[in-house]
């Protein structure tokens, strides 16, 4: 799984349609950052994840429907690799 940004609009009426969208996102372990737009009713999302499976995920538990605009992978992959030693050899 790799990295990536993604863009959905998603109908957010009032305050309480914001902090709903704001737990359930919370609560989702793969996304690492969000940003909610509410006036132009959009919200960014980064993190590991499959795009699809974040837009059902939000759609179930919102029960509104959710439109993704835009998806930005980024680089990077599922293995981290560790730093080298440096052996100097005297």
């Amino acid at each position: 799984m790799k990295t990536c940004c993604m863009v959905v609009r998603i109908n957010l009426d009032c305050n309480a349609c914001c902090r709903k969208a704001r737990k359930i996102i919370l609560n989702m372990k793969e996304i690492e950052t969000h940003m909610i737009a509410k006036q132009e009713r959009r919200i960014v999302l980064c993190g590991r994840f499959t795009p699809a499976d974040v837009a059902i995920k939000l759609r179930k538990k919102m029960n509104r429907r959710v439109e993704i605009l835009e998806i930005q992978e980024m680089g990077g992959s599922d293995r981290i690799e560790e730093p080298r030693p440096i052996i100097s050899a005297s």
